[in-house]
């Protein structure tokens, strides 16, 4: 197969079309299934130590966040990758 003559720029876009969709969906489900298991241990943890719950709650917060803070992340790099790539002027040559 002679790599030199394959349509690189089409491939570039497909790529860049294809690529965020599933991000997008890899992204989103796995910070949901970790802030599920996070708020189910809380819960558990609240329900045998009632008297802890204020602390566990802080702590499960931010747990939280962080999770959250990851799809953000996911989020924004599959936005950059669709709307603003970096590699698109090298790849298509646009100015």
């Amino acid at each position: 197969m002679d790599w030199n003559n394959l349509p690189w720029d089409k491939i570039f876009i497909v790529l860049t079309v294809l690529v965020p969709g599933p991000g997008v969906i890899l992204g989103i489900i796995v910070p949901a299934i970790g802030q599920m298991v996070v708020a189910a241990s809380g819960l558990k943890a609240i329900s045998r130590q009632p008297e802890a719950g204020d602390r566990i709650n802080g702590i499960v917060l931010l747990s939280l966040a962080m999770l959250e803070s990851l799809a953000i992340y996911v989020l924004a790099v599959i936005l950059i990758l669709i709307f603003a790539n970096p590699m698109l002027k090298y790849i298509i040559a646009v100015e």
